[in-house]
């Protein structure tokens, strides 16, 4: 099975497993050439789920990924001879060997094949063990940070197969969403306590992200005890503010460490799951958010968008024309962030950032959020020491004015005499008709001549 598994990685040699075809090479093994289309993944099946799990069941599985990777086809065949249910039901042993493989297996089956992952969720218990290995990898995590020393790095790859399953299928059945509700308090501290890689959105934790971003936040809201907020998962009474300062740390990691072109796609999910946590925060924790994510007063001693800080990152992203989706997911956020409120939406960011999502959205903005009719200095909230074109302080504006000396008469000769000189070589090269305006002054009787 082995030698199976090695001829079944490479497209070249792989073909008999899924297809009837006749191979003369010698170094094809005579097994390799005796397999048609049903044969060679019936035969690879039985030996995988039809026996007790194992080495060999574990080898025999291997083929069964590589094949389904590798012909698509061979997924409905597995299907057709009726191992999905297998799988589902093998699952429930909680062999770390036998996770990774099936739930890479189940995956591939949520692409391009008829499968029904209702029955195998209510009459298998598909979710049941999904949650069941969650809770198991959150085991081994602690504030610590690390897994524990015996740890194997199948335990990291069994982990994200798990929760790619569960993502696919939440995403694809969202009816099945409550059932995996029991998942969120795992993953949550698998979020918290899984060292980030660099940059960070990348496995797990572009995973982790995932499978969070489909469970039902309301409805883990609406069952805890009281419904009180700071019960939740998401915000347990002796940590609230964790999952907020986790999500918001990994997003700063992520905008200075991955290449603009990268973010478009990686942080959607981020940006987006910050947004559903936001939502269904206590009011403390929605004003925890708006500390992390919206300028401060140290942003707005210069335009905002201008430093290094993460609103400023934020900014500047969310008028990028390479993210055109992460850019509109920010300009979201920051508008949730600012209770949909056009004019607190203004005061946070400034009219500069705002106007394009106001704009796109036909969300009229008041006078005021601009500041007309009172000299641009009286705008949202009575706030007349904020620009509201550019968020800055109007006195920390005012010092970065230059403050040029007054020119002397000397001076101001010279630079006359320099003005005369160009305008006459202007007019001298009869491309444009133009007057100096020196020679304009004298003839006006505005120069007047002194002893």
């Amino acid at each position: 099975m082995s030698q199976v598994k090695v001829y079944g990685r490479d497209p070249r040699t792989a073909g008999p497993i899924f297809k009837r075809q006749v191979i003369d090479p010698p170094s094809v093994s005579k097994l390799m050439a005796k397999l048609t289309t049903s044969q060679g993944i019936s035969t690879l099946c039985r030996y995988g789920l039809d026996r007790e799990t194992g080495a060999t069941s574990h080898e025999a599985l291997r083929c069964v990924a590589n094949a389904m990777l590798l012909n698509e086809p061979s997924r409905q065949i597995f299907v057709d001879l009726g191992y999905a249910t297998k799988a589902a039901e093998r699952l429930k042993l909680g062999n770390i060997d036998d996770e990774f493989l099936l739930c890479r297996i189940l995956f591939l089956l949520t692409y391009n094949t008829n499968i029904d992952f209702v029955p195998l969720v209510n009459e298998h218990a598909l979710a049941q063990s999904l949650n069941e290995r969650t809770a198991h990898h959150s085991t081994a995590f602690s504030e610590s940070g690390r897994r524990g020393s015996r740890a194997s790095p199948i335990e990291d790859m069994a982990m994200v197969e798990a929760l790619k399953l569960i993502f696919n299928i939440t995403h694809f059945y969202p009816d099945l969403i409550p059932t995996f509700t029991p998942s969120l308090k795992s993953l949550v501290n698998i979020l918290l306590h899984h060292d980030l890689p660099t940059p960070p959105l990348q496995s797990p934790i572009t995973y982790i992200l995932n499978a969070l971003l489909n469970l039902d936040l309301n409805t883990a809201q609406m069952t805890r005890a009281e419904s009180k907020v700071e019960n939740s998962p998401l915000f347990p009474d002796q940590h609230p503010e964790g999952v907020i300062d986790r999500l918001t740390s990994i997003l700063f990691k992520a905008v200075k460490e991955h290449p603009e072109s990268e973010l478009d796609e990686a942080a959607l999910p981020l940006c987006t799951l910050l947004r559903r946590v936001y939502e269904v925060a206590s009011p403390e924790m929605k004003a925890r958010t708006r500390e992390l994510l919206l300028p401060d007063d140290q942003d707005r001693e210069q335009p905002l968008g201008k430093g290094e800080t993460l609103s400023a990152r934020l900014l500047k992203l969310s008028c990028s024309p390479h993210l055109p989706s992460l850019g509109e997911n920010i300009s979201s956020l920051l508008f949730e962030l600012s209770d949909k409120d056009p004019n607190k939406f203004v005061e946070n960011i400034g009219y500069g950032f705002a106007a394009g999502f106001l704009s796109s959205h036909n969300i009229d903005v008041p006078a005021s959020a601009t500041g007309e009719g009172s000299g641009g200095r009286d705008n949202i909230s009575g706030r007349g020491d904020i620009n509201p074109i550019t968020g800055q302080r109007w006195s920390a504006e005012n010092k970065q004015k230059p403050n040029l000396p007054e020119m002397t008469e000397e001076e101001k000769e010279r630079e006359a005499e320099r003005l005369f000189v160009l305008f006459e070589r202007l007019r001298a090269t009869g491309v444009v008709d133009v007057k100096n305006p020196v020679q304009q002054a004298v003839d006006e009787g505005r120069f007047e001549e002194l002893d």
